[in-house]
């Protein structure tokens, strides 16, 4: 294959939720052409309107939603047509069931296959549980060209499950340049919370799902003093809004600094920040604080996951999950314009230097390029993370 024909990726998801490991995608297509490929999206189950498919759609080619219900067997043949119709020299598979369905599209067309690890399961259940795991990670290394870890972690992970980081590369996902706030929006938030323009708007733009550590966010909010200047807003929707609006409405002194803001777009709301929050209990590699980080917003976030991977000294705090510290974290910056400043400006720079879409796209291509067998390509063993240090 020619080293300047364009490849064609088929990206094969479970749906195009928002939230998903879909998210990224749409950024992934707009990045894709300067890195020498085009991105075919197929969700296994439609997901209704997805911003997703929006982004998608405007980087060149309009996202494919089946109607495929789980373990159904024509779930290959229809994921099949899609690619063949499109020409796919390679399929990039994200999570469980598209794993399967992806891996035995690729067979039938005669094409590699590359995985996305977008969990971690670091603690099984049983010893059953953790022998299917085993058997689920030697299946992808039997079946799957390449495997992408997203963090550090997931690539510890796999090398237990698999021996060795043999065919494992790790790249974290990448997101779009959000661009810094301007003065404007930064006071036009203010106008519209009511508070002075020299408060300090800390903002949470996580789901408000279980184990999104809202509740420790707020036990921690319940901890900080009436006359630190600091208005807390959460962001965005979940099933866990309606406790979290009535415990705020409760509460004198929450209702007083926290400010619910539904509808908002959570870009927005990191861009008018002066500082972003994410208490979570668990996470991965979360893409909200990546764009965080491109808003050059510094975070005060937990030590869980991936996250220590995104969040450094020098771009934000990284605290256990506890409230008080979370607190203490948060008025030092409160505090601090100066430190503020700095980490924010330090967070800008590490968002574009490691996570920018087009960081992302070119290192997905050189696994694109190596896979398909294109010239010049590096070679699979170049690609290969590093084992980990002191790892027996």
């Amino acid at each position: 294959m020619s080293t300047s024909t364009p490849l064609t990726i088929g990206h094969l998801v479970e749906s195009l939720e928002d939230h998903g490991v879909a998210a990224a995608l749409g950024d992934l297509a707009a990045a894709g052409p300067d890195a020498g490929f085009r991105v075919v999206l197929v969700a296994l189950a439609p997901s209704g309107h997805s911003a997703v498919a929006d982004r998608v759609a405007r980087a060149g080619v309009a996202p494919v939603e089946l109607n495929v219900a789980p373990w159904d067997p024509r779930a290959v043949t229809k994921v099949l047509a899609v690619f063949r119709a499109h020409g796919v020299d390679l399929v990039h598979t994200h999570g469980a069931r598209p794993d399967v369905v992806g891996s035995a599209a690729a067979a039938r067309l005669r094409v590699p296959a590359v995985s996305t690890l977008h969990h971690i399961h670091e603690h099984p259940a049983d010893r059953g549980d953790q022998l299917r795991r085993t058997a689920r990670t030697m299946a992808r290394k039997r079946f799957m060209t390449r495997t992408i870890a997203t963090s550090v972690l997931q690539r510890d992970w796999y090398r237990r499950a698999a021996g060795s980081t043999e065919g494992l590369s790790v790249i974290p996902d990448g997101a779009a340049d959000p661009g810094e706030g301007t003065v404007q929006e930064r006071l036009r938030l203010r106008h519209g919370l009511g508070v002075d323009e020299n408060e300090v708007v800390a903002v949470s733009v996580a789901p408000m799902r279980r184990g999104r550590g809202q509740d420790l966010l707020l036990d921690a909010v319940a901890e900080i003093g009436p006359d630190e200047p600091l208005t807390v807003v959460l962001g965005g929707d979940g099933p866990l809004r309606p406790w979290l609006e009535s415990r705020v409405a409760a509460d004198d002194a929450l209702s007083g600094r926290v400010a619910f803001r539904r509808s908002a777009d959570p870009v927005e709301l990191l861009r008018a920040a002066d500082v972003q929050l994410h208490t979570t209990r668990h996470d991965t590699m979360p893409r909200m604080l990546l764009l965080g980080q491109g808003t050059a917003t510094p975070a005060v976030a937990t030590r869980v996951g991936g996250i220590p991977e995104i969040v450094t000294r020098d771009t934000g705090a990284l605290t256990p999950v506890d409230a008080t510290r979370i607190a203490d974290e948060l008025v030092r910056l409160v505090r601090d314009p100066d430190l503020r400043a700095r980490r924010g400006a330090a967070a800008r720079a590490r968002f574009l230097q490691r996570f920018e879409s087009s960081v992302w796209a070119a290192s997905l291509g050189d696994v694109y390029r190596s896979a398909a067998g294109v010239a010049g390509a590096p070679a699979p063993a170049e690609l290969d993370t590093p084992e980990p240090v002191g790892r027996g």
